[in-house]
């Protein structure tokens, strides 16, 4: 079996290569990463070492690149995690968002048409359903609930898994959507609010929250995501969206507090800096779908998995240190002075 995976020099296609590699020792997988600012080949250098794995540095919007790796490698499967993903920068730049996450879905469902590709995956993200009303915890997204995107990045999310839709539809394409919450774990690019948290709380920098902090959202080890995908690849039905989520709501204020706790720092390091644009409330999936059809449940509790995450990065720094200390640094003060 031989699987692309786009975009696996990032967060959660980097632990997706690692958890199949671990997982499928006979398979065969092929990273394509155009190496943008969150794409980091030193986050694969493990995976270099292994004989059943490949990188290919390219943008998935080469039409030409791509149809050639394709023509090459005769995949299996295609799971693509490529994607723009950062919502303030989305707010920021636009169009960078609609060219990868929508153009470049396309290009790589023509190459998977064209060389007959077994199963297509769209890894997408909850935030396609926009938001909840805090005081509704009883309300969750289902595969049902529609579509009401709430910033370009979501919106170009969204008209990509409708894309996909669409191919599935008019070509009998082979593909399946996944809608997953929110992810934390080893390779968590920097300017997200966790790893944010950590790499700021051990340098004893102010810690920037949003608004008041209560925004909620469904946190989900990295991994129990990538176990999900691989049911989903094997087994899901085609056509069919499945939501991944653990039912693990936690305030953005209380998994900051669980994160200074952990690392023995003072409350005052908060900072609350004026909220984002359009922010979302509340996020959170009911996973009765994927539970029922593919047996698939979250292996790992939020108490369980910050540990491990903040072990992580303490253990890691060189690896956050190399991005923080680049083009990020120029960016996070564009984001966050001033504010």
């Amino acid at each position: 079996m031989k699987i692309l995976v786009t975009g696996g020099a990032g967060f959660i296609g980097s632990n997706f290569i690692y958890y199949m590699l671990e997982k499928h020792p006979d398979y065969k997988l092929v990273c394509l990463d155009a190496l943008t600012y969150a794409g980091n080949l030193e986050t694969l250098e493990d995976a270099m070492k292994n004989e059943n794995f490949k990188f290919v540095k390219g943008d998935i919007t080469d039409r030409e690149a791509v149809r050639k790796l394709f023509g090459e490698e005769k995949f299996d499967i295609v799971v693509n995690f490529a994607a723009e993903s950062h919502v303030d920068r989305s707010i920021e730049t636009p169009e960078v968002f609609l060219k990868t996450n929508i153009l470049g879905t396309q290009v790589l469902m023509d190459a998977s048409r064209e060389f007959e590709v077994k199963r297509y995956h769209q890894v997408s993200t909850d935030e396609v359903y926009g938001d909840l009303p805090l005081d509704r915890p009883d309300l969750f997204f289902t595969e049902e609930t529609p579509i009401h995107t709430s910033s370009p990045y979501s919106a170009s999310k969204a008209a990509a898994d409708l894309l996909v839709s669409a191919y599935h539809r008019t070509y009998n394409f082979p593909a399946t959507i996944s809608r997953c919450s929110n992810n934390y774990g080893p390779f968590h690019f920097p300017e997200k609010l966790i790893p944010l948290m950590i790499a700021n709380a051990l340098a004893d920098k102010p810690l920037p929250v949003y608004g008041e902090g209560l925004n909620i959202r469904d946190w989900l080890y990295v991994e129990d995501h990538c176990s999900a995908i691989d049911l989903i690849i094997h087994n899901g039905r085609v056509g069919e969206v499945y939501n991944i989520g653990g039912h693990n709501e936690k305030a953005n204020i209380d998994v900051v507090k669980i994160i200074i706790k952990e690392l023995g720092k003072s409350e005052e390091l908060i900072t609350y800096v004026t909220d984002r644009k359009g922010h979302d409330m509340r996020y959170a999936i009911d996973p009765a779908k994927i539970h029922a059809e593919l047996g698939w449940l979250p292996a790992t509790k939020f108490d369980d998995g910050i540990k491990k995450t903040i072990k992580w990065y303490l253990d890691n720094k060189p690896w956050w240190e190399n991005i923080i200390s680049g083009e990020y640094k120029e960016y996070y003060k564009k984001m966050y002075d001033g504010r």
